[in-house]
């Protein structure tokens, strides 16, 4: 993978992440199918040309990006999840923090994995179906890695309550993506998206846990 995209990875940084962040930002704004390879290299200050030289075609530009953003969703996402915090909702809100501080970061890196996860386009859609599994995998098990589960209600069925509120905050956080697609991330009311999510984990926590 590393000789397919050798000429790209010897560019200078800064180079690197204007071609890099202006391709996030047309994937994430308008799918995979109507992006436009011309928009991202005018985006990027290079020709089409230059751009092709270093990703010889769209779907090669689209799954490296996919493997980038990956990676950087690990490493500063999961990999930062207070495994040690043992409250189920005291750690999804910890993990909505997160996530915000990220997109203040790096604005287009969530909005473009939610395009993976919802693309039907045939030409990406096989290559990124194992690569998706794994990503749910590890954000499953990042929540709900040593949780107090003596919290949760008796007649509950435990595993079952933890997928239900898996799903909620998974529906959440495509409302939200929803919302704002096409908007500038940076400029987002988090404030209310706060409030919003802690409304929804509030009535999510009196349903599962013993009062």
């Amino acid at each position: 993978m590393l000789v397919i995209f050798s000429k790209f990875l010897n560019l200078e940084n800064e180079k690197q992440q204007r071609i890099l962040n202006a391709a996030l930002k047309e994937f994430a704004r308008k799918g995979y199918d109507d992006a436009s390879t011309i928009e991202i290299a005018k985006e990027a200050g290079i020709s089409k040309g230059l751009l092709f030289h270093y990703f010889h075609t769209k779907r090669q530009l689209f799954l490296y990006l996919y493997d980038y953003s990956m990676k950087i969703i690990k490493t500063e996402y999961f990999d930062l999840i207070n495994i040690n915090e043992r409250d189920l909702f005291t750690k999804l809100r910890q993990v909505l923090l997160l996530k915000i501080e990220l997109i203040h970061k790096l604005p287009w890196v969530f909005q473009f994995s939610a395009i993976t996860t919802y693309t039907s386009s045939e030409e990406v859609r096989n290559d990124l179906e194992s690569k998706k599994q794994e990503m749910e995998s590890m954000g499953y098990e990042k929540i709900f890695e040593n949780i107090d589960e003596s919290k949760f209600q008796k007649r509950v069925d435990i595993e079952k309550t933890k997928n239900i509120i898996f799903w909620a905050i998974g529906g959440f956080a495509n409302k939200i993506i929803e919302e704002t697609k096409g908007s500038e991330l940076t400029e987002l009311d988090y404030d209310g998206m706060l409030e919003e999510f802690d409304a929804y984990l509030e009535i999510l926590k009196k349903w599962a846990y013993t009062q």
